[in-house]
This record gives C-alpha cells, structure tokens and sequence, in this order.
C-alpha cells in the first residue's frame, strides 16, 4: 500500500485534523541515509510531520522546512516538504546508538537532545516565514504540538511513531495532527484531551490494521468526522545535475577558480539522496565562462 495523507474537520468545522501512513517514506529515508534505527524513528516522525504540515499549504510553489538542531548525538535533521506530497530529509549523523528508554522502546529524545525546532515556510511572498521554540523532548511529536501552541497559536494533539524489525526494516510509520479551532467548545476539547490520553502508540493502531482514517475515527469518531481529502505522499528528491551546476555557479569566483586551478574532477554529493555528481575542469570552466556572462 502506498503512503499517503487524510485531511479531515469534525465538531462542525471547529476541529481539523491529518492522519498519515508513512511507512515506505520512513523506509525509504532509512534506506537512502543507511540510519540506524533510533535515526531512522527520530527523522521517520520528522519526515511524517512535515508532511502533514505541507498538506496544509495551498500555494503550488509553497515550500516547508523544518529543522531540529538538538546537542544529542544525531546533531541536526532537516526535512522540506512541498504542496504536492513530496518529502524529503537527512540526518547530521545517522550512525547514532544510544541505550533503550526501556526494552523495545527506543530513546529518541536522548538521541535528539535540547536545542531549537524551526520552521521556515516559503509561501512566495517577500520573506519567508520563520519560527522557532525550544525542544522540549525531543521526542518529535511533543515538540510539534509544543511549536504550533507556542508560535501559532493552535493547541494540537500530535502522535508519530516509526517501528521496525529486527533487521531494522520500517514495517509501520504514521501519525496524526489534530488542531482546536478558536471556536471549539470545552466539552469537545475535553473529549479529544481524554481519547488522546487513553490511547495507544500510532504503530501499535498500525499493526492491529488500522489506516490513516481508522485513527481519525479512533479519535473524532463521536464528534461528526468528515473526511475532506486524500493526498499521496512519496520520499523524492528533485535534485539533478543542472541543480547542482547552479549551485556551483553561486560560490565565489575566487572560489570556483581555485578548484578548477587543482586539476581534478570533484564530486558533489545530495544531502538528501546520497545522489553524486561529477563535475571535470572542462565542466567547471564551463560553469565559470556562465558567470561572467551574467
């Protein structure tokens, strides 16, 4: 089954929500950065709210990134997401072992460490938008629900998990996002607040079958659930050579002249795929004659 995202309203509009199946995103991203599982589950949540996040975006062009920078031993993760479902990220270090929070249950939140959670949002407008808050576990989805209380004024209920096997293989990844709108009533809130307390991991609700939309109803069942719409999400880098050349036409003329002076190819290597691209003197030469055209 393909990943993808339900968006959903309950409570006559005053409740919006998102549920996500991530699991060959998470698979995917493990593969790329050959990350070791409490990598993979740290960037696997991280990857899986960012896209439910982008899916809240209208602009074609709309752009979200979001980067967690904690002092434990992954360092930094950064993950972008665009209007269209495509996901995308890496971690600073993705060979990070650290001991168990308790047997079978793996210490994100001492991998990540304290530090800043931000968020920027190209919307296409002069600046882009810019957040942050403090990390307040680590754990990823505390951490979300803590920014959107904290810099957008939304409270929101946010659950991800990433589980594995033991061969590391993602067999389930997911989450959900659910937001109170200013008009909800306390005896609705007060509802979500107690579902959301009694109920268990994301994974452990994926392995006993239930989907994206089983986990709205799970919790929004009793409170007129509407399913708005279904989104496709997929990891994807769109890098490519020509990408890459551009970006080597930005550095410095000093620079570019000083690499093209040593004689050798170079290779550039995505931060977000591990794709490599080569780049010989005539190319380089090429990419600087570019410049001084412009």
């Amino acid at each position: 089954m393909s990943d993808y995202i339900v968006r959903a309203t309950a409570a006559g509009e005053t409740i919006r929500a998102f549920a996500i199946r991530s699991t060959e995103l998470a698979e995917t991203s493990r593969e790329t950065h050959h990350s070791f599982p409490v990598v993979t589950a740290a960037l696997g949540r991280l990857l899986s709210a960012a896209a439910m996040m982008g899916s809240m975006m209208k602009g074609e062009k709309d752009m979200l990134t979001l980067t967690m920078k904690g002092d434990g031993p992954i360092g930094q993760m950064t993950v972008t997401v665009d209007s269209h479902g495509n996901v995308k990220g890496f971690p600073a270090n993705p060979a990070v072992v650290v001991p168990d929070k308790r047997p079978g249950k793996l210490d994100v939140g001492a991998a990540v460490g304290k530090g800043i959670f931000s968020v920027s949002m190209d919307l296409g407008l002069r600046e882009p938008y810019n957040g942050q808050v403090e990390i307040q576990t680590g754990e990823i989805g505390d951490d979300i629900a803590y920014y959107f209380t904290v810099s957008e004024q939304t409270p929101s209920a946010v659950g991800l998990g990433v589980m594995d096997d033991t061969d590391t293989t993602v067999t389930h990844s997911g989450g959900f996002i659910i937001q109170i709108m200013p008009d909800a009533s306390e005896e609705t809130i007060s509802a979500i607040e107690a579902k959301v307390a009694a109920s268990e991991p994301v994974t452990t609700m994926m392995e006993q079958g239930m989907g994206p939309e089983d986990i709205l109803a799970h919790f929004l069942g009793n409170l007129d659930l509407k399913i708005t719409e279904t989104l496709p999400v997929r990891y994807h880098c769109g890098c490519s050579k020509e990408r890459v050349a551009g970006a080597l036409s930005t550095i410095s003329e000093k620079d570019l002249r000083e690499i093209i002076n040593d004689g050798e190819e170079i290779e550039v290597k995505c931060y977000f795929c591990n794709s490599a691209y080569k780049f010989g003197i005539d190319e380089l030469e090429e990419i600087m004659a570019s410049r001084k055209a412009d």
